[in-house]
């Protein structure tokens, strides 16, 4: 009997009993969809992490006032208003800190913007033109604010997404006049969107040039005074020796020490690495727990062919008397397991795609199918099929023809 004999044939008996061949494969296709989709929640919490990070900006520094200790291992916490341009100038000088690219300072305020009828509360940012590509944000529409204008202390602001649409709705909002606590200022871009997260939301927002907001928006006296300074590394490989530079050039000239300096310095690397960490731990775990399932079904598949042979005593007695061999007989049940496996494996591939389909809008995480992952989850449930086949194969082919064709 040749190979495409034995998969009819096997196909044949797997069909005479359609019902419980489903409920074999149902263990396999639980384990395998609940793998691919423990994967697919990974690698997606993964992206997510990797993107919120990535929106505060490219190879991001973040200075703050303060002591204690940082999410880099840097001492953090406290306040007070410790840094001024003064000290943003002092980091944006190359030859002070080689490895800087960008200095954006911040001051930042609740401001009540008002455009016709409709008004809206949000967070009102003064920074320099540095800003855009410290915190790598793009215009949707519009442009961002000049040198000349920020020396100049034009009333010109750039709107969030979120702000300009709670203001304008469907109306452009380039060119538009909005008072601004008070003061009229001329909408000249709108930020493209870069998503809302629990630790930002700079979709709402409205930027002016440092210099307006200190003459217009301020309520200190202190307008040299910053609350926070966004420095951007030359490339990722420059954010350790940014951090020094930075930390050198703050330590002199604030004639502080390493006990009792009174600004921090944030980055995002060692979050991001105990965040993904953390993730592949929960990965892995999950992973784990959804392999069981890959076993009870192995049992169910080693269980249905046990019962198959003792079914199927006279069946395989009258084979060998007929002249099929152990060989034979073997990889007959073997063939059965391991279309079990297969097919259970592929309804497990169909679920896992659509479970994914299905968890991204409900979960607003992209749930993601990986390729890898799929394919080895096929060759598992094909390699369950097959073990689990074993047994039963080896003692239909150890059945003794004229003992077979005895029972009853």
């Amino acid at each position: 009997m040749g190979w495409g004999e034995t998969f009819r044939t096997a196909l044949e008996s797997l069909n005479g009993r359609r019902l419980r061949s489903l409920l074999t494969m149902l263990g396999i296709l639980i384990g395998i969809a609940a793998v691919m989709l423990t994967v697919g929640l990974g690698d997606g919490a993964r992206r997510e992490i990797d993107r919120q990070i990535n929106n505060l900006g490219s190879n991001l520094l973040i200075v703050a006032p303060g002591s204690g200790t940082s999410l880099s291992g840097v001492r953090t916490a406290g306040g007070g208003s410790s840094l001024t341009l003064a000290d943003a100038a002092a980091i944006a000088d190359p030859a002070v800190a080689p490895d800087v690219a960008g200095v954006a300072p911040v001051v930042s305020t609740q401001g009540a913007a008002k455009w016709g009828t409709n008004d809206w509360t949000t967070l009102v940012t003064g920074t320099n033109v540095a800003w855009q590509s410290v915190r790598a944000r793009v215009l949707g529409d519009g442009r961002f604010f000049t040198a000349d204008e920020q020396d100049r202390a034009e009333t010109v602001a750039v709107l969030g997404p979120n702000t300009a649409a709670r203001l304008f709705g469907t109306t452009p909002a380039v060119g538009q006049r909005i008072t601004l606590n008070d003061q009229q200022f001329t909408v000249i871009g709108v930020l493209a969107s870069v998503g809302s997260s629990s630790m930002t939301n700079d979709d709402d927002t409205i930027v002016v040039p440092i210099s307006t907001f200190a003459q217009r928006l301020s309520g200190s006296t202190n307008t040299q005074a910053v609350n926070v300074i966004y420095v951007g590394a030359r490339d990722a490989d420059s954010i350790s020796a940014a951090h020094q530079e930075i930390t050198r050039a703050l330590t002199a000239r604030h004639a502080t020490t390493e006990a009792n300096r009174d600004f921090s310095i944030i980055t995002f690397e060692a979050l991001m690495n105990a965040l993904n960490t953390t993730t592949a731990v929960l990965s892995t775990l999950l992973s784990g727990i959804a392999a069981i399932s890959l076993v009870v079904g192995g049992i169910g598949v080693m269980n249905i062919m046990l019962v198959s042979v003792s079914e199927r005593v006279r069946e395989i007695g009258l084979r060998k008397a007929l002249g099929a061999t152990p060989a034979l007989i073997r990889r007959q049940f073997l063939v059965e397991a391991a279309i079990l496996g297969l097919l259970g494996g592929l309804l497990g591939v169909v679920a896992g795609i659509a479970g994914a389909a299905a968890l991204t809008p409900i979960l607003n995480l992209e749930v993601s199918v990986s390729v890898p992952a799929t394919l080895v989850a096929l060759g598992v449930s094909l390699s369950v099929g097959l073990i689990a086949g074993v047994y039963p194969a080896t003692r239909a082919a150890k059945l003794a023809p004229i003992d077979a064709l005895r029972s009853e």
